[in-house]
């Protein structure tokens, strides 16, 4: 767990992650496919959210747009009051390295590398100096000051995964994203890191947005997003694993009979 006496001084407070009437179309054979109709929202910094919904309602397309990792058709995207869409190429590459965090749910962990060399991967693709000391005090708050020079094939899936929120955090991002980061985690494991995630927040003052299906997962935070056919129709304050449980149970339900109504 993050230890009191590592910590980095807290993020200023403030609007971290705001979204406008965002939209993301795909063509396919078959025609268009909304993935995202208009979602709006804002998030304050320090916050910790979580995103759910049925099969297809574009949850991994709004982790995508927000993280910059894919471009909406239209509307924008703002991380710290910058908007995303502007700049170049390589000027948001760059952003994302600063700014952003990804925690993946399959890890994403070059086979190759040590556990030390994936977690400061971020620090050398973006040209900047490895600070060993840093990195190695990142890696014992996650619990893993004794698996330095393993590789990742030598590792748990739940240690490689707290590899995973080493490298989103070695770099001090703003906001971190984390898609099903505890989706092929045991019981155990998942538990662990989403006490992890859950401090980053407390502790560090990051912004969490966290795509889930579980509901248990979910009420690790502060609150719930809900998200059907590409819109934004609910949101759960305050969320316990059985309210979050009924609600997606009757957004599934509505989905099936194709009448799915705000306010879930």
């Amino acid at each position: 767990m993050f230890q009191q006496g590592m910590v980095t001084p807290p993020l200023a407070s403030g609007q971290a992650l705001r979204l406008d009437a965002v939209t993301r179309h795909y063509e396919s054979p078959g025609g268009t496919v909304r993935a995202l109709n208009g979602v709006s929202l804002a998030l304050d910094g320090g916050s910790f959210t979580a995103v759910m919904g049925p099969s297809g309602s574009g949850k991994s397309t709004l982790l995508q747009c927000a993280a910059g990792l894919d471009t909406p058709t239209s509307g924008r995207v703002l991380v710290d009051g910058v908007e995303m869409s502007g700049g170049t190429e390589a000027e948001l590459t760059r952003f994302r390295r600063n700014r952003i965090g990804f925690v993946f749910q399959h890890f994403n962990l070059l086979p190759t590398l040590t556990v030390l060399q994936n977690a400061t991967l971020p620090l050398r693709l973006a040209g900047k100096r490895v600070d060993r000391t840093q990195a190695v005090e990142v890696l014992t708050r996650v619990g893993l000051a004794d698996r330095l020079d393993h590789l990742p094939a030598q590792l748990s899936g739940g240690q490689q995964q707290r590899v995973a929120i080493a490298r989103a955090l070695v770099a001090g991002p703003r906001v971190v994203f984390a898609d099903e980061p505890t989706g092929a985690l045991d019981t155990r494991s998942a538990r662990q890191v989403l006490a992890l995630l859950q401090e980053a927040v407390r502790i560090d003052g990051r912004t969490l947005v966290m795509v889930t299906h579980d509901p248990v997962a979910a009420a690790h935070a502060d609150q719930v997003l809900f998200l059907a056919d590409g819109r934004l129709v609910g949101r759960l304050a305050e969320p316990t694993a059985a309210a979050v449980a009924d609600a997606m149970t009757r957004l599934t339900d509505q989905a099936a009979r194709g009448r799915v109504a705000e306010g879930v």
